[in-house]
């Protein structure tokens, strides 16, 4: 049995269906059972994180797990209960979703958010694999409203290059550590074959769309004003703006070979996340997508 925790998120949900497709047994742990939308025979159980039995219960014969955490400022860090949990319950092997740049002292606070987890994780006696993953294509899932109306994209991070890298790969690597020790101790920085701007992203989804898209750069004083309005706290509206300007200067343009490493094979290209999720950005509704 391996236990997913973020089962219903872009990359949990993504590793729960390759395990399906691999005929592994798999527990979904989930907040709400009842709304998610799980492959026939996946076991759906419901969990808190702020509710230990509940975590100990999903534990119980699982002999792998995938770790699901997404800690910030104010949010309590639930990866070492997560790993206590483990380990009572004889779990063998853990893998981590973790962030590129983990530590990294350039990067300052927001670096740290999962260096708590990375090393529980590693502290813990077991097989662990740790995966620091770059930004995910699916992030410009968020531009879609404005591009079914023909609205312009907002841009926070200018002309900065980043790694994008498709959800579905990073699954792919999260299976591969979960069903076997031959990754074990490793931490994988994973990212597409190119660093991409923002602009760049734009410019693939106008060539796939066939109609331009069009760009509403936003100023520091614009993003600081949205932040706001979404009721986020200042300490968290300060790590935002300045991992932005992170890679808006150029910080996060790493580009690795893990993802061929692992899986033997390029990572897919950000054009092909866009054509298979194309109906995101053109279906009044959004159209059924799987990120």
């Amino acid at each position: 049995m391996i236990l997913v925790t973020g089962a219903t998120g872009a990359i949990g949900g993504a590793v729960v269906r390759q395990l399906v497709e691999r005929g592994e047994q798999v527990r979904a742990f989930t907040r709400n059972p009842q709304a998610a939308r799980m492959p026939e025979g996946v076991e759906v159980v419901r969990g808190d994180y702020a509710d230990p039995p509940s975590v100990a219960a999903a534990m119980a014969d699982v002999q792998a797990a995938f770790l699901v955490n997404i800690p910030a400022p104010g949010r309590p860090d639930s990866d070492v209960a997560l790993v206590a949990a483990a380990r009572s319950a004889g779990v063998r092997r853990l893998v981590k979703l973790s962030a590129i740049g983990t530590g990294d002292p350039a990067l300052q606070d927001f670096a740290n958010w999962h260096v708590p987890g990375e090393q529980a994780v590693r502290d813990s006696g077991l097989t662990w694999t740790i995966l620091r993953p770059s930004s995910f294509a699916s992030n410009t899932l968020a531009w879609a409203e404005a591009i079914r109306t023909g609205e312009p994209v907002p841009i926070r991070t200018g002309t900065g290059g980043q790694g994008v890298i498709d959800p579905r790969d990073v699954a792919a690597v999260a299976v591969e550590a979960l069903v076997s020790d031959e990754h074990a101790g490793q931490v994988y920085t994973l990212t597409g074959s190119v660093a991409l701007s923002e602009p760049d992203q734009a410019s693939v989804l106008a060539t796939e769309l066939g109609r331009p898209v069009t760009l509403a750069p936003l100023s520091q004083d614009a993003v600081l004003a949205h932040l706001r309005a979404r009721g986020l706290s200042e300490e968290y509206i300060d790590v935002v703006l300045r991992g932005s300007a992170f890679v808006r200067d150029g910080g996060n343009t790493t580009v690795t070979d893990d993802v061929q490493r692992v899986l033997g094979r390029a990572p897919w290209a950000y054009a092909q996340w866009v054509r298979d999720h194309l109906a995101a950005f053109t279906d009044e509704n959004g159209g059924a997508i799987e990120t």
